[in-house]
């Protein structure tokens, strides 16, 4: 079993485009998402949003996308919520001057879909609910997979869901009539 994120060696990201330039630096910034801070992470996320999710959609964006299912898998990902809602994001944005990779994309999100059902249908396993600061009594602060991101998540995986489930653009095939 391999680790987390361990397939993006096999992509030629130096030969991929964002919103400003080469798409090399992308395997450091969904490294950050995966393992830094909350300040680290946030700021990787905001970052990748703007290089591959909007307004328009690059061919790395295609690249990308199944890295950001891996992570929102990921337990220990601060904000699987935040990466869904990225995941959301590059389903509504496209690239009129390059419908292929606009549909690429659209397909890398909507292929994600089953590890959407899961995140919206999990349930907390408690143990965070538990915790309470020892000497107010009041919840902690919610860690990675508390109670507050567990909630998040189940909520931003619902509406994900909603987005793929109702997706039409001009760049994606309609689904046909046999596969509803």
């Amino acid at each position: 079993m391999g680790t987390v994120l361990g397939a993006m060696r096999n992509v030629r990201w130096h030969e991929l485009q964002h919103a400003y330039g080469s798409a090399s630096q992308v395997p450091g910034v969904l490294s950050r998402i995966a393992w830094g801070d909350a300040p680290t992470s946030d700021e990787a996320l905001n970052d990748l949003e703007r290089w591959i999710g909007t307004p328009p959609v690059f061919d790395s964006t295609a690249a990308t996308v199944p890295f950001l299912w891996e992570l929102a898998a990921t337990d220990t990902v601060r904000d699987r919520a935040g990466v869904l809602d990225l995941l959301a994001t590059i389903l509504a944005a496209g690239n009129p001057e390059h419908p292929a990779w606009t549909r690429a994309a659209h397909e890398a999100v909507a292929e994600g879909r089953g590890t959407a059902v899961r995140l919206a249908a999990a349930v907390p396993d408690g143990r965070e609910a538990r915790r309470t600061h020892r000497t107010s009594g009041s919840p902690a602060t919610p860690e990675p997979g508390g109670p507050s991101s567990a909630q998040a998540l189940r909520t931003a995986a619902t509406r994900l869901l909603a987005v793929i489930d109702g997706h039409t653009c001009p760049a994606c095939p309609a689904p046909s009539p046999d596969a509803a």
